[in-house]
């Protein structure tokens, strides 16, 4: 096998999922550290838009192979190296998992990523609290439906959002909630999903995996 290579950067939510998802495998990697920020943001330079053609992290690159979005290189992760699993055992659970780790990553995320509060900023000619308070709506409003879902459910009562082993779904509250937090966010309305978070946080995989412990952290 050639070279893992993940091309990351330590505040990206997206890529903190991928980086969890590695570690929670076992599988060694090479990080490249694109700066989202320095410089107008490394992700827009010609040498990684040959690899990533958005522009964005993370890219996951395997045996000459390259792979973009979080939850397709989860995936793969988990098609290609099934042990240990990342998702439920009955095709329920496995559709719960699924449903929560888009919830974040398709509803939640995209709205405030940071090339979305940018536009905010420039074209839109949003002041800090403008923009704060729209990162604070969408989170408030998506934390909100995943917390009274897991509580409907009965998952508050399990360590991990499907039972009691971290799935896809945790892979993806976990950086959401560290997000919330740098924004202020309060999440004292969301008692499931921070008991999910304070257990998760106790794994070496998700420690090792947080943006302080990453070598561009800063």
């Amino acid at each position: 096998m050639s070279e893992r290579i993940l091309y990351t950067y330590f505040r990206s939510t997206a890529a903190y999922r991928v980086r969890i998802a590695l570690n929670l495998k076992g599988l060694a990697y090479n990080p490249r550290f694109i700066h989202l920020v320095k410089d107008g943001g490394e992700q827009h330079a010609e040498a990684y838009r040959e690899v990533n053609l958005q522009g964005l992290v993370p890219t996951l690159i395997e045996d000459d192979i390259s792979i973009t979005q979080s939850l397709a290189i989860i995936e793969y992760l988990e098609e290609r190296y099934p042990s240990p699993t990342l998702l439920p055992e009955s095709a329920a659970s496995r559709a719960q998992a699924r449903s929560i780790a888009q919830q974040i990553c398709c509803d939640i995320h995209p709205l405030n990523n940071l090339r979305i509060l940018n536009y905010l900023r420039t074209e839109m000619q949003q002041d800090d609290e403008a923009r704060h308070q729209w990162y604070q709506h969408w989170i408030s409003e998506g934390l909100t439906a995943i917390e009274q879902q897991l509580t409907r459910h009965g998952q508050h009562q399990s360590l991990c959002c499907i039972g009691d082993t971290p799935t896809i779904a945790d892979l993806c509250l976990i950086p959401q909630l560290y997000n919330a937090r740098r924004f202020s966010c309060d999440t004292d309305d969301y008692p499931t999903l921070i008991k999910i978070d304070e257990h998760c946080m106790t794994l070496a995989a998700f420690q090792q995996a947080s943006p302080k412990q990453q070598s561009d952290y800063e």
